[in-house]
């Protein structure tokens, strides 16, 4: 009997032990009414702790407590959505106190919205909501079964009579299939926008644009043969090219360009954010190009290429500009202000979507 008490006593006494040793409960990030933003991280054994964000110039220290929670105030920060993370001992890691994280593959960060008295285009609102769903499908080109969001506009019925148009939506570098919907809120800025009547109602595909280790040339083949048959067979949509997009950021700027402009006959608005082309592809398709200039502008309805003056692709962006006015394809540019981000990708998304599909 003496023998079982002490083994319950033991098992109380390292339960106890254990529960004394889980960290806090903390709250972080923290908007304050003044959108000021208190940020903290518990740690007994770091030695320096910084916040890193795109509201900041520079990384910004972070201060420990005696119970080992480092916190940091920053602010007023402008109304936006943001990515951050800390710096522990020069390590990047997410906000472990936060469910948002950035869909990234290679970056380890935490995302934290401003939402601030007037909501922006990308900001939940009290409109009628589409909806996003996970899907699967077979890629021959890449011998793989693959995974794709789509969205659905408000009143969307899967067997209605109605048919929609398409936007075929392509990501970052390193980011993912949700990173256009958790960071770059697609799903949000479409429900606002065609509840404003500003927006056609339309079906977004956003596909997983990284193909690595196949060509990257590849993806181009996997959206034309496998992912367009695939929402065509699955989807009440219009099938013909003036109900076609497709638009992307970045590297999906880029690929956004060579799956558009060598398939013309199947996208009638092109849209590339920000494209880096310094890749393989693009130089074998743009390198002598020598378009039929009058065929592709009677083809397109709208060629555009936004990209910010702070972007670090802002000079290679206007060449490629330039080189397409040169040959004498129609091409209208959005040159804004700021950097290679999420924020103005937000922007040339909304502007898209009141354009296409209109004419």
């Amino acid at each position: 009997m003496k023998y079982f008490i002490s083994i319950i006593i033991l098992i109380l006494l390292g339960s106890t032990n254990s529960f004394a040793q889980r960290p806090p409960s903390i709250g972080s990030p923290q908007v304050h009414a003044d959108n000021k933003v208190t940020f903290k991280y518990y740690s007994k054994t770091a030695k320096k702790v910084m916040v890193s964000g795109e509201f900041l110039d520079a990384p910004q220290a972070m201060t420990k407590d005696t119970s080992g929670i480092w916190s940091v105030t920053i602010g007023p920060v402008k109304p936006e959505i943001y990515p951050y993370s800390f710096l522990v001992d020069s390590v990047q890691i997410a906000d472990p106190n936060n469910t948002h994280i950035f869909a990234n593959e290679r970056f380890k960060r935490s995302i934290v919205e401003i939402l601030g008295k007037t909501p922006l285009v990308h900001s939940l609102q009290n409109v009628p909501h589409g909806k996003i769903s996970y899907r699967y499908y077979q890629s021959k080109t890449l011998g793989t079964t693959r995974q794709l969001l789509i969205y659905t506009p408000p009143g969307f019925k899967q067997n209605d009579t109605k048919k929609y148009p398409v936007l075929y939506l392509i990501h970052g570098g390193s980011d993912t299939e949700e990173t256009w919907t958790k960071v770059g809120r697609a799903n949000l800025i479409a429900d606002n926008l065609i509840s404003q009547g500003k927006a056609v109602p339309m079906i977004i595909v956003m596909p997983y644009g990284n193909v690595r280790p196949a060509p990257m040339s590849d993806f181009t083949k996997d959206v034309v043969k496998d992912i367009i048959p695939f929402v065509e067979s699955n989807y009440p949509v219009l099938t013909d090219s003036k109900h076609r997009a497709v638009a992307g950021f970045s590297v999906g700027g880029g690929q956004t360009l060579n799956i558009g402009l060598t398939n013309t006959d199947k996208f009638a608005y092109i849209c590339s954010y920000a494209p880096y082309t310094a890749t393989e592809e693009f130089q074998k398709n743009f390198s002598n190009y020598a378009p039929d200039a009058n065929k592709i502008n009677s083809q397109l309805k709208l060629l555009t290429i936004s990209v910010g003056t702070d972007d670090f692709l802002y000079e290679s962006v206007k060449k490629n500009i330039a080189m397409f006015e040169d040959k004498k394809i129609r091409v209208k540019s959005y040159i804004v202000h700021g950097g290679h981000n999420w924020i103005n990708c937000k922007q040339y998304l909304a502007t898209t979507l009141q354009e296409i599909f209109k004419n």
